[in-house]
C-alpha cells in the first residue's frame, strides 16, 4: 500500500507534489520566525538617506527572503506579521520606533508596499524554483528585483509625494538613492534563498519537507 502522500501526489500526475489547502504549525512557525528576522533586520542601525532622513536599512532583505523562501502567502503573512507588531506599539521599525504614527512619516509608503513585495517576490520564485534547473541565483536574484520595482520603490516615491510634500521629481531622486543598495540585498536575499531551497527542496513549492521513505 502506497504512503497517502506519494498516492495525493500520482493522483494529480506523475511527479507532481500535492499542496495543501490549510497551514499546519510548522507553517506558522515559519511565519514567526520570518516576521522576528525582518524586525531584527530593521532595527540594526540604518543610514540615513537625503534631507528626509529615510534610512537605508537591512528590513527589505529580510521581506525579499520571506517572499522567496516561504513563498507569496506565507512570505506576505510573515511581513504582515510583523508590520502588525509594529503598529500596535512594538519598537520594530527602523530606529526602534512604532505606532501608527509611522504611517504619516515620509516611509509609510515603503513600509505598505512591503507586504506586496514579498508576495511579488513569491510569486516568481515559485515559478522559478518549479521551471529553472539552471541560473536559479540569477533568476531568483530577478524576481526579488522585479518585486522591489514593482512595488517597493513606486510605493515608496508616493508616500514621499503625499507626506513629505515633496514634488514627484524630487521624491524620484531621493528614491533613486536606495536603488543601489536594493540590488546588494536582492543579490543576498536570492544567493541564501538557493541554499534553503537545495536544503529544503519543497519548502517554497508545497510548505512541507521533503518526503521520508
Amino acid at each position: 500500500m502506497q504512503p497517502l502522500e506519494k498516492t495525493v501526489a500520482g493522483a494529480g500526475g506523475a511527479g507532481r507534489p500535492s499542496s495543501r489547502k490549510r497551514w499546519d504549525t510548522t507553517d506558522l512557525s515559519l511565519v514567526a520566525v520570518f516576521a522576528a528576522l525582518i524586525a531584527a533586520l530593521a532595527i540594526l542601525p540604518g543610514i540615513p538617506v537625503g534631507p528626509l532622513g529615510v534610512p537605508i536599512t537591512l528590513q527589505t532583505l529580510g521581506v525579499m527572503l520571506a517572499g522567496v523562501v516561504l513563498g507569496p502567502a506565507r512570505g506576505a503573512a510573515a511581513v504582515l506579521l510583523y508590520l502588525a507588531a509594529g503598529l500596535v506599539g512594538l519598537p520594530v521599525f527602523s530606529g526602534f520606533s512604532g505606532g501608527f504614527g509611522v504611517l504619516a512619516g515620509p516611509s509609510a509608503g515603503y513600509l505598505v508596499a512591503f507586504p506586496l513585495a514579498a508576495f511579488v517576490a513569491g510569486l516568481l520564485a515559485v515559478v522559478v524554483v518549479r521551471r529553472a534547473r539552471r541560473f536559479r541565483t540569477l533568476l531568483l536574484f530577478l524576481a526579488c528585483l522585479a518585486a522591489s520595482l514593482l512595488t517597493v520603490h513606486p510605493l515608496g516615491v508616493a508616500g514621499l509625494v503625499v507626506n513629505a510634500g515633496l514634488p514627484l521629481g524630487d521624491a524620484l531622486v531621493v528614491d533613486a538613492a536606495y536603488l543601489p543598495g536594493d540590488v546588494a540585498k536582492n543579490v543576498l536575499a536570492a544567493v541564501l534563498a538557493v541554499s534553503v531551497h537545495r536544503a529544503f527542496p519543497r519548502l517554497l513549492t508545497t510548505g512541507t519537507r521533503a518526503p521520508r521513505d
